[in-house]
């Protein structure tokens, strides 16, 4: 839980926007290699999937929703394979953009398989608000680690709460119980970001008074360590300075600074005692230690009472003077080596010439998450203050516990091996959501318009081949009427061409005709006999002679048998009705009964449309 998480929006986004957006990716998107059916699904043949998530849930698998639908022999609905993608989609993305530690990001990421069967079910209105809210509110727990602490387990044990949750919403095929578990969170969620608060104004509080003894400690340190170092003293002033002024050292730096007239004249008092107690120091000029030693039991009581608010001890003042008595008389005095050769006195030159840190500088890092370690095994600490007096930062959890304290020395290296890194900005899951699915939408309105500019091409293509289908027939139609034109052309030129052969034909049989029965009426003489043919209802056809024959006026009288019942033609009424066959000579004998029969038989063919 971070301590400085700011807020996040219930609903970053416009909800209306992404439900519709989602509800257009359900049904239009398409993805390759998902087991998208081969026809339209019937509402009563679509399976139900609820147990299956249901079972990928409670075993907390990490695998995508796609993944099981392929793994089973079942024809899912094209509704649900794009639930089950744009779950995974958002879940994949929210795993590598959150920013939360792996292992936390990861249990949250079985979502998908909750948010695949809502989105599947209920379309763009399946994903609750407060469900929204609350995975927006996990950037409260950026700083968190799996360290196996208290904050650690808490988290845990409220996410082993949420498996338990999910599964009865997919149960009870309702909403409610993640509802009530996400509304349940952010209550409590209140309540420790009030109680963090408290207790970062106490830490600070405490910390900054820790830090400004450790600093008083460490100069007082220092200097003592500076003014001993290599030398030996007598025990009784060696002693005091690691025993009683180095008391005196750190309280006028905690009361005044290192910088105040009382630190120097508390220093300057520890170089005297250093200088008038080793004779290496002191033995060169006698008559400067007989004046120091005639003013420092003064200045030490003097100093000590301004720092410690007190006096000093008078056995411990007699001790030093008696000291710097023998000093001055020049007796010889036990010596031992002032600083002790234990671990027990650490101290640093480096604290005194140490610079200040600029505020420009830390105001980059305060407030910030920073990480050390990869993967499920990285540790989170947080920025939580700078302490000027001893330059040390104070590394909290999120839970505001004080992780430990680090020399804002020591952090500079660490940055610069990379060893600790700073956490970048979280993204909430919100945004990570409406980012998806808006890439997503982008994805599924140029596959419409590919699928409308396809079905354009298709219509135009068929317009087309239509066209041309009704072109070609249009073709095929004028060259069949062309050519049946001509034939019917044709056929009437050789319909005419054959009228007027007949014609002609006819026209040269009935020459023919006429001038064999010319020929044959020429040839008749008297007693020649003639057939004439009569009508059906008169009777057998009459059989006459020729009687008279007037060669001037071309007349010709013929008579029966019997010489009765004459009959008189003309000579062209004679020549037509042999020609027409209702004449016939018989006075030729059968030569001339076949001949004029043939061309009779052949004008009469002609008359009656036949070939001759």
């Amino acid at each position: 839980m971070s301590p400085t998480a700011k807020q996040p929006q219930a609903v970053p986004i416009s909800h209306k926007e992404v439900a519709a957006r989602i509800n257009q990716v359900l049904n239009g998107i398409r993805v390759p290699d998902l087991p998208y059916p081969t026809g339209k699904s019937a509402p009563e043949a679509i399976p139900d999937w609820r147990p299956l998530l249901l079972s990928c849930w409670s075993e907390q698998r990490d695998e995508r929703v796609t993944h099981v639908l392929r793994s089973v022999q079942i024809d899912w609905s094209v509704r649900q394979v794009n639930a089950a993608y744009l779950a995974d989609r958002i879940m994949d993305v929210f795993l590598n953009t959150s920013g939360l530690h792996t292992s936390l990001v990861s249990r949250i990421a079985r979502l998908r398989f909750w948010f695949a069967w809502r989105v599947g079910e209920d379309g763009g209105a399946g994903f609750p608000l407060v469900v929204l809210k609350w995975l927006d509110h996990l950037q409260e727990w950026r700083g968190w680690s799996d360290n196996g602490g208290r904050s650690s387990r808490v988290l845990l044990e409220l996410l082993d709460s949420l498996v338990i949750a999910v599964a009865g919403s997919f149960e009870g095929g309702s909403t409610e119980p993640v509802e009530a578990y996400c509304r349940h969170w952010l209550d409590d969620s209140l309540k420790r970001l009030g109680q963090v608060d408290k207790l970062r104004q106490r830490l600070s509080e405490t910390e900054r008074g820790l830090s400004r003894q450790r600093h008083a400690e460490q100069i007082a340190k220092a200097l003592v360590g500076r003014a001993l170092k290599g030398r030996h003293l007598p025990i009784v002033i060696a002693r005091f300075v690691m025993d009683d002024w180095i008391s005196v050292l750190k309280q006028s730096v905690l009361a005044d600074g290192e910088e105040s007239e009382l630190c120097r004249h508390a220093n300057k008092i520890l170089e005297w005692l250093v200088w008038a107690g080793d004779p290496e120091l002191s033995d060169k000029d006698r008559s400067k230690l007989y004046r120091v030693g005639e003013q420092l039991g003064d200045l030490i009581h003097d100093v000590w009472r301004r720092a410690l608010g007190q006096d000093i001890p008078v056995a411990k003042i007699d001790a030093i003077n008696a000291v710097i008595v023998d000093r001055i008389k020049g007796e010889t005095i036990e010596l031992e080596l002032a600083l002790p050769g234990s671990d027990d006195f650490i101290w640093d030159a480096s604290s005194l010439d140490r610079k200040a840190v600029k505020a420009t500088d830390i105001e980059f890092y305060l407030d910030h998450w920073f990480v050390k370690g990869e993967g499920v095994d990285e540790q989170r600490r947080f920025f939580f203050t700078f302490l000027p007096d001893s330059q040390e930062i104070v590394w909290t959890n999120g839970a505001g516990v004080k992780l430990g304290l680090q020399a804002w020395s020591e952090f500079q290296q660490e940055l610069e091996a990379k060893t600790l890194r700073l956490l970048p900005d979280l993204k909430p899951f919100g945004e990570v959501m409406e980012e998806t699915i808006l890439l997503v939408a982008n994805v599924c309105d140029k596959q419409q318009q590919q699928r409308e500019q396809a079905a354009r091409e298709v219509r135009a293509r068929v317009e087309a081949l239509r066209r041309e289908k009704e072109e070609a027939q249009r073709l095929a139609a004028e060259q069949q009427a062309a050519q049946e034109a001509m034939i019917e052309r044709l056929r009437a030129e050789a319909e005419q061409q054959r009228i007027a052969d007949e014609k002609l034909e006819s026209e040269r049989l009935m020459r023919e005709a006429e001038t064999e029965a010319a020929r044959q009426i020429e040839q008749l003489g008297l007693e020649g006999w003639i057939v004439l043919d009569r009508e059906p209802t008169k009777g057998e056809p009459l059989r006459l002679k020729l009687a008279v024959k007037i060669a001037a006026s071309g007349k010709f009288v013929f008579v029966d048998r019997l010489g009765l019942n004459r009959h008189q033609f003309m000579r062209d009424e004679l020549l037509t009705g042999v020609v027409n066959g209702t004449i016939r000579i018989l006075g030729g004998g059968a030569a001339f009964d076949d001949t004029l029969s043939r061309v009779v038989g052949r004008i009469r063919g002609s008359r009656n449309g036949g070939s001759v």
